[in-house]
C-alpha cells in the first residue's frame, strides 16, 4: 500500500498538541525512562511500542469503562482503546524526535494505529495490545499488525498518514462519557 502524508513536511509529524501532548511532564518522564534503557532510536521505538502495547491494557479487553484520548491521560490512567493507545505511542515517539503519524483501518468500525518514519519510509505499527488471535509486533521489515483487512468484506487500509487524530475519531472519544457509550458511536468510516 502506498501511504500518503496528509501534510508534506515531517515537522507536523513531530508536533505536540492537545492530544499528542509530548510536552506533558508524564510523557517526558516516561520517554526518558524508556530512552535510558536502549542504544538507539530504533531500539527506543520498539521499547515505546512494547511499553504501550503491553503495559496499557486495551479497555475493551480489560473491561475498563473509562475513555481516554489525550496521550498523557492514557499514560496516567493506564487504559485506552486503539485510538488512545496510538495517541500515547505517538507522543512517546515524538518526544524522542521520531516522526510519527496516525493512521487507520476500516473493519466494522475504524481501527487506529501509527506509522513511524525510519530509513526514509513509513512503517505502520499497531500498539492495540495482544490477546488470543492477535499478535502485533514492532517491525520495520514487513507489517505485523493486529488485524489484516479483508477486501471482500469491505475492510480496508486507509492510506492517509495524519499528523493529528482524524476529527471523527477525536469527536467520538471526547463525547463519550464511558466506553459502552463510545462503542455505540465509534466511527464506521473516515
Amino acid at each position: 500500500m502506498q501511504m500518503i502524508q496528509e501534510t508534506p513536511g515531517l515537522s507536523a509529524y513531530l508536533a505536540a498538541d492537545d492530544v499528542i501532548d509530548h510536552h506533558h511532564p508524564l510523557v517526558r518522564v516516561t520517554a526518558a525512562r524508556l530512552a535510558e534503557e536502549v542504544a538507539d532510536s530504533y531500539d527506543y521505538a520498539q521499547a515505546a511500542f512494547e511499553f504501550v502495547r503491553d503495559t496499557i491494557p486495551h479497555s475493551q479487553d480489560s473491561g475498563d469503562l473509562r475513555v481516554t484520548w489525550r496521550a498523557s491521560d492514557v499514560l496516567e490512567q493506564g487504559t485506552g482503546i486503539c485510538y488512545a493507545k496510538a495517541h500515547a505511542l505517538a507522543a512517546l515517539l515524538r518526544a524522542e524526535d521520531i516522526p510519527t503519524a496516525l493512521c487507520y483501518q476500516k473493519f466494522d468500525v475504524v481501527h487506529g494505529l501509527v506509522a513511524v518514519r525510519f530509513n526514509g519510509a513509513w512503517h505502520r505499527q499497531d500498539p492495540r495490545g495482544n490477546k488470543p488471535g492477535v499478535d502485533a509486533q514492532f517491525s520495520l521489515d514487513g507489517e505485523r499488525l493486529a488485524f489484516v483487512p479483508d477486501p471482500e468484506s469491505n475492510e480496508l487500509d486507509y492510506p492517509v498518514l495524519y499528523a493529528e487524530p482524524h476529527p471523527a475519531v477525536l469527536s467520538a472519544l471526547q463525547a463519550a462519557p464511558d466506553r459502552p457509550y463510545l462503542w455505540k458511536t465509534l466511527p464506521t468510516a473516515l
